[in-house]
């Protein structure tokens, strides 16, 4: 039997049952499917990781990329695994027709890239940064850009970047100094560093299309003096062919996990032979890159959640099958000993990860229908509504996923014992895996600063009252069923702790300033990690409680639906519970860490 990595059942619950993906089909954008191509989508995503993905997960790990004379060379599966993908309409997947993209929902698109990331998360990367990349090219590029990149980059024979971070500035887009200085002929010269770039140089492509974050010569300082380019690795001369364009890799990364795909620095136009092509305006680089941001930090999340939906299966495989250990009512060391899946602490810590892996799919399939409703809305103010709600999600999602996503992983190695922590058993490499994924596309600490500084109050709060009702929306559905009255109370009592506590944090911020309202805004971005992923544990309540009202089900469905709601009601009592220390530390008036001194940190 194949291993497990992924619940094609679960991802069918939420797709049909949760959040009704048919009825997307209704909607004229996206009027050519139906269930038919959407399940014929779905397996063939389970095919394709099955054939492809899955037998190079160890290997890519065991035998990362290498730079080689000045290249980069990456496991050989890579070339074809891209090819495949973009003879297969995966890159395209979620484009429009004009574009000869499939023009697929994203909450299907989503689903997809759950299984490729749960499979082998390092070779899904390639392929969804190539279509990242490529977005920013079809939505803001002039006719000429798109003829050059489009159909290579989707075709699976260039691969795309997103090369925003520099060595002197980190996470600080505001002080990168790669600068852009103009030509006659309507490019620019670049020249500058770009590093921890994902997949910024590989033998697997014949090009490398680098979307570029710089300046252009004499442009404003901060935020506002940037401006967006393609920067390809080879262009293309005037006879059509594929010459070096002065970008060389200086450095490759070795890294904890996330071995299979490169990161590395880069140097751009040491021989000032570097050529760049503007993208859109001028100096609007930073509005454009946040396209391609925000969609990365939902495809972090999304590989988060399934890197711990792959662990959670393997550890749930070995506990149904190891054997340690008798039940504490039996006194009789000769009977036999009993799997450990039938121990309480084990059965616990099983719990705590299905109620992180699906409460954080769930909200990623949350967001991409907010993605699917903003694009196909249909009315003028829906595609708003539905905007604002997934701008605020976003940081959400990303950070629960991949934060809890540690956390569930780690009670995976826990399940194997000593095993688990052996390369023998693949939860060792998933647990590496996952520890990048707090970090790229923005930290944790940044996430909290843009859910709590800007998100919660853009357009005075009006995104927060939407969540707000929606949740609400929620309980009262809840409350119509009665074995979810008592979790539909505690919702309603969190959403209101949530409320009071965001009410007296920005009251702070005009009494004391900002430096004092974000010094905490990590702990109020799990603050409302929780009360959302209790929503999400509630919505998947109700409708297992529907199915299961609605008649005698089949036994595996029965079992189905009640293991939900034993999850549910495990996130509600283990999890939600923890909502009370946070809210008492967040309206404390004590600024600790704001007061503690730099000096204060010695031996």
């Amino acid at each position: 039997m194949a291993e497990k990595f992924i619940s094609f059942r679960n991802l069918k619950f939420l797709l049909y049952e949760v959040f009704d993906v048919q009825s997307l089909a209704g909607r004229p954008y996206y009027r050519q499917h139906n269930r038919n191509t959407f399940d014929m989508t779905l397996n063939a995503a389970m095919k394709l990781s099955y054939r492809l993905l899955k037998p190079i997960f160890a290997e890519m790990d065991h035998n990362p990329p290498t730079l080689v004379a000045g290249q980069v060379r990456v496991h050989p599966a890579v070339s074809n695994l891209l090819k495949e993908f973009g003879q297969g309409g995966w890159i395209a997947a979620t484009f429009p027709e004009i574009c000869d993209g499939e023009q697929l929902p994203f909450m299907i698109a989503n689903a997809c890239f759950m299984i490729f990331s749960a499979a082998n998360y390092s070779a899904s990367v390639y392929p969804g940064l190539t279509a990242g990349a490529a977005r920013l090219i079809a939505s803001f590029g002039n006719d000429e850009q798109k003829r050059i990149f489009l159909t290579r980059m989707l075709s699976g024979h260039w691969q795309g970047t997103m090369a925003l971070t520099e060595p002197q500035a980190g996470s600080s887009l505001s002080d990168i100094m790669t600068t852009a200085f103009p030509e006659q002929d309507g490019y620019y010269r670049m020249r500058g560093r770009k590093t921890f770039i994902s997949a910024g140089d590989h033998d697997g492509v014949e090009n490398i299309v680098h979307l570029m974050l710089a300046r252009i010569e004499g442009a404003p300082v901060g935020p506002k003096g940037i401006s967006l380019f393609i920067v390809p690795k080879k262009r293309l001369n005037e006879s059509g062919n594929l010459i070096s364009n002065d970008i060389a890799v200086s450095q490759i990364f070795h890294k904890m996990g996330y071995r299979g795909a490169p990161i590395v620095e880069l140097c751009i136009g040491d021989d000032n032979n570097c050529m760049g092509y503007l993208l859109g305006q001028p100096h609007k680089g930073l509005a454009y890159m946040f396209q391609m941001m925000n969609e990365e930090r939902i495809g972090v999340g999304l590989g988060a959640a399934s890197i711990a939906s792959a662990a959670y299966h393997a550890s749930m495989a070995y506990c149904r099958e190891r054997c340690q250990g008798r039940p504490l009512t039996s006194r009789n060391p000769l009977s036999s000993q009993v799997p450990i899946i039938y121990h309480a602490d084990v059965k616990r810590m099983l719990l705590f990860q299905r109620s992180v892996v699906e409460g954080s799919l769930s909200l990623l399939m949350q967001c991409s229908l907010y993605q699917d409703l903003t694009q196909a809305g249909a009315s003028i103010d829906e595609p708003e509504t539905y905007r604002l709600l997934l701008e605020l999600l976003t940081p959400v999602a990303k950070t629960y996923a991949s934060e809890m996503g540690i956390l569930s992983v780690s009670a995976a190695i826990q399940c194997f014992g000593g095993y688990g922590y052996c390369q023998d058993f693949p939860v060792e490499q998933h647990f590496r895996d996952m520890r990048i994924h707090p970090i790229h596309e923005g930290t944790t600490g940044i996430q909290g600063m843009d859910l709590l500084g800007r998100k919660v109050v853009m357009e005075n709060g009006k995104a927060f009252v939407l969540y707000l009702q929606t949740v609400q929306t929620a309980i009262d559905s809840a409350r119509r069923l009665n074995p979810l009255i008592p979790m539909a109370d505690k919702l309603g009592l969190a959403k209101d702790l949530l409320q009071d506590v965001t009410l007296k944090l920005t009251g702070i911020a005009v009494k004391d300033g900002p430096e004092i309202f974000l010094a905490d805004a990590v702990l109020y971005l799990e603050f409302f990690g929780i009360v959302t992923i209790a929503w999400q544990w509630l919505l998947q309540a109700i409708s297992a409680q529907q199915a299961l009202d609605d008649g005698p089900a089949a036994s595996a469905d029965f079992n189905f639906y009640q293991g939900k709601l034993h999850t549910a009601r495990y996130f509600f009592s283990y999890e939600l519970v923890k909502i009370s220390g946070l809210a008492e530390r967040l309206t404390e008036t004590d600024p600790l860490t704001v007061n503690m001194k730099p000096d204060y940190f010695t031996d």
